[in-house]
Parts: structure tokens; sequence; C-alpha cells
């Protein structure tokens, strides 16, 4: 399989700096979306420092990611693939939290993250926040990532129904970040991929306006031009945040 991907970010319609960062490296199979958070450049700076930190520990541990594609899975390769992403968010968390620490005015920034690493025929997720994953397979999308917020708490205690949530004031409040202490609990996951599966990973400023379905339509078009129409679509629909997409599809040899 061979992979190709685009993608593209907005500061949107109402704010001033765009505090989203994301990367694509084709090579090594990775992919980051991260929305900061925190004033004075706070937000900017974490999610452009998590996003390069990240990036460099999976580069420096190309060993595992080959180890791992290169035999059957097992539980110890799938044990050691997780703990190289979550490594290198915690790596990311700590490093980020150290900075606010000397930092007085980027005290409490932090980022949420959705990183995804393809690896033979697998993806492997680490997730943070409440940025998003989706897979587009057989004209359908299907969220992969667990949001991170208080809303999706309530829900999943039975506090509140989701009809609730829609209206909730503290809707866009996150239970985990990137920076916000020195460690953070991180989200991984090992699925199987095919060929022509796509997959989406953007903030919350983009998932914010669309429906699922919505995105799976979107994909079916031209793969060059998904991102931008995300982007255009959420800022007609209102663009009150950053908003962040990255695209990937899977395809032959």
């Amino acid at each position: 399989m061979r992979l190709r991907a685009c993608g593209d970010t907005h500061v949107g319609m109402r704010r001033k700096v765009n505090q989203d960062a994301f990367l694509i490296d084709e090579d090594v199979g990775f992919f980051i979306v991260a929305d900061g958070m925190g004033g004075h450049a706070g937000g900017e700076i974490a999610s452009q420092e998590t996003v390069d930190a990240v990036h460099d520990m999976i580069v420096r541990n190309r060993g595992v990611i080959e180890d791992f594609a290169s035999k059957p899975i097992s539980q110890d390769s799938s044990r050691a693939i997780c703990r190289l992403l979550e490594s290198s968010v915690q790596s990311a968390t700590y490093m980020v939290y150290g900075m606010a620490e000397q930092s007085p005015a980027h005290q409490g920034m932090g980022t949420t993250v959705s990183a995804m690493l393809i690896a033979g025929a697998f993806a492997i997720t680490a997730q943070v926040g409440d940025s998003r994953i989706y897979c587009i397979r057989d004209g359908e999308s299907l969220q992969l990532t667990e949001d991170h917020t208080l809303v999706n708490w309530q829900i999943r205690e039975g506090v509140i129904t989701r009809e609730q949530a829609e209206n909730a004031p503290y809707k866009n409040i996150i239970t985990r970040a990137v920076g916000s202490k020195d460690y953070v609990d991180v989200d991984t996951q090992i699925l199987s991929v095919c060929v022509n599966d796509q997959f989406l990973l953007c903030s919350d400023g983009l998932h914010g306006y669309l429906q699922r379905d919505e995105i799976a339509e979107i994909f079916s078009g031209a793969f060059d031009e998904v991102c931008g129409k995300m982007i255009s679509l959420a800022n007609d629909r209102g663009g009150k945040d950053n908003i962040t997409s990255v695209a990937v599809q899977i395809l032959e040899k």
C-alpha cells in the first residue's frame, strides 16, 4: 500500500491568531493535528511545539515502526507501537508544561492532539482532547477517537442526554490537554486498514460544523479538494474557531 495526503488550516472568521498546527509525513506514514489553547500566543506555541516534538520522537524511533510493520502482529509488537505514540505525546506534554512554568504569560497553555501512524496494514492512533480522527470506508464515515470533554463524560455517565448536550453552555470544556499538567492520559488504539480507506484528522473548528454523512460525501469527490471544501464549509457556517483538516488516503502500491 502507499499513502497520499493533503492538509490545510485557516484562522476562521472570528479569530485573529491561528492556534492550530498540523504535520504530514507521508514517508513515515505519520499525521497529526493539534489545537492550541491559552492567551498571549500560548496556544500557538503549545500546538506547534507539540507537533514538532511528537514527530521528532516518531522519526527517531523508526526502527520500532519498521519492526511492527515487517512481522505478524503480536501482543508485544502492539504494546511497543502503542507505547511509542503514547511516549511521544507524553514527552511533548512534559516539554510544554515546562515551557509554561518558565513563562508566567504562558501558564495554562496547552493543546489537543490527534495523531495517526500508518504502519504496514494497520493504523495506530493517539488522542488527547477534542480534535478528532475519522475513517471513511465504503461511503460511510466513522469517528475513531473519543472527545475528552466535560459534556462527553456527562453523556457517558448518564448525567445528561445527547440532546441536552447540544445546548450545554460548557460543551467546549476539555478534560485532557497536552501541557496543562506534566502528565496526561493518552488514548491509543490499533486498527486494520484497507486499500481505498480514507482518514480525516481535524480540529473542533471543523467537526463542530459537519455531520458524519457530510464528511463521507465530500471525500467521495476529488481528493486534493477535500480539505479546502471542508474549511470553506466551516467558514460559511460561522467559522468561529480556527479550522484545520488533514486528509489521508490508502492506495494500491
